[in-house]
């Protein structure tokens, strides 16, 4: 069983643009309930169905498995709507790779960080670009965010 573990931020300025380098994706959801979500994922030339289990503090279960390109647009087809569209970002840190998703869609206006850690201990240099963390806030997970998309939010927090 792989374990995930990560800290997610909200981003500031575009500082970090200067070295980042983007794919666009789009991803859906054939389950997407409290504890357990099953996700497609098609970015650029490669595509995987995601099986993530109940998030406990920065950790959670994943397993991920490539799926056949061909397959990818059919799997979407069935996903809960609306997708999450985006742009990730990759841009190395101090010695990290951070994940910047720059979403589009129902999602556009938001700008998420993430660093995936090798223990929840591990300490990391903040990026100056790194805004206010949001780990362990359930708004910001791509599940929610599915299916409470960030322009439907009615309190929209200050994303610095």
């Amino acid at each position: 069983m792989g374990i995930e573990i990560e800290r997610k931020f909200l981003v500031r300025g575009d500082d970090w643009r200067s070295t980042a380098t983007g794919i666009r994706y789009r991803q859906g959801y054939l389950c997407n309930r409290p504890g357990c979500s099953v996700r497609v994922r098609l970015g650029g030339a490669a595509a995987w169905l995601t099986v993530k289990g109940e998030t406990i503090g920065m950790a959670r279960p994943e397993f991920e498995y490539p799926v056949p390109l061909s397959d990818a647009d059919g799997l979407l087809a069935l996903c809960l709507q609306p997708l999450i569209e985006k742009v990730r970002y990759r841009v190395s840190v101090a010695g990290l790779v951070w994940e910047v998703d720059e979403f589009a869609g129902d999602n556009a206006g938001l700008v998420l960080a993430e660093v995936e850690l090798s223990h929840a201990g591990q300490a990391i240099e903040l990026p100056s670009w790194a805004g206010r963390e949001v780990t362990g806030d359930p708004r910001y997970y791509n599940t929610n965010l599915q299916r409470h998309p960030f322009r439907q939010w009615p309190d929209r927090p200050d994303l610095c």
